[in-house]
């Protein structure tokens, strides 16, 4: 590698981790969260015994898991203003992010709903808990064990997804990356500089993750009593 790309790459770093924090960041935490509060909404409405509700949750989902999420970024962006809705890039951004999210989402978060075993919340129901109380409390700490994986795998999948919000004008690190290679007539090395950015994050994530659903893993009886016992005689568990 020659002295010139060395110092082009070195050059944009800066301005690439910039806005990896002002922009790809703050669009992938703000879309996840947002995108889960609405799948979780999607899933209950979907496991609920409400004929109406269910069919307009699952037309969302059919509609937004069938089309292309960069086609629903320019329906937000570039179509909504043709019916008088003007909005920013970056808000727009959030949202078409956000509701693609959802409908994904949706179906992992009901999958796992429905995995926790059903005599549980009859069982809730027989000792006086009501419905919100039942999901609050047993239902929905259980499902979101059985949810964390898919879910995280959702968020890793965002921030990657996140590159294709410069189409809209959205200035974050893909976009930076593309007018430093236009500038410096070295594409290849400012994309694979973005990517390796990119890789990084993913790696972290993928490494938070895993620690995580070791933390959030269920010790059965026999584990926790044969660690009680080793604890006791002073054996390691």
């Amino acid at each position: 590698m020659s002295t010139r790309i060395i110092h082009i790459m070195m050059e944009a770093l800066p301005r690439i981790l910039t806005q990896c924090v002002k922009v790809t960041i703050p669009l992938t935490l703000l879309s996840f969260f947002f995108g889960l509060l609405f799948a979780l909404l999607l899933a209950l409405v979907q496991v609920a015994k409400i004929r109406v509700l269910k069919d307009l949750a699952r037309c969302y989902i059919w509609i937004f898991r069938g089309t292309p999420l960069l086609v629903q970024m320019f329906i937000i962006y570039f179509g909504l203003p043709s019916l008088g809705i003007m909005l920013d890039a970056f808000p727009s951004a959030v949202i078409a992010f956000s509701l693609n999210l959802a409908a994904y989402n949706s179906e992992i978060i009901r999958s796992a709903i429905l995995a926790v075993p059903a005599g549980q919340t009859e069982a809730a129901y027989m000792v006086g808990l009501n419905y919100r109380q039942t999901m609050t409390r047993i239902v929905l700490p259980q499902a979101a064990r059985i949810a964390f994986p898919g879910l995280f795998n959702a968020l890793i999948g965002l921030v990657k997804d996140t590159s294709i919000a410069y189409s809209i004008t959205v200035i974050e690190m893909l976009a930076i990356a593309k007018q430093s290679a236009a500038r410096y007539y070295e594409p290849f090395a400012m994309y694979c500089e973005c990517a390796f950015i990119y890789l990084m994050i993913c790696t972290f994530l993928t490494k938070l993750q895993t620690y995580l659903e070791h933390k959030l893993e269920w010790k059965t009886v026999v584990e926790e009593e044969g660690g009680a016992r080793n604890a006791g005689s002073g054996e390691p568990a």
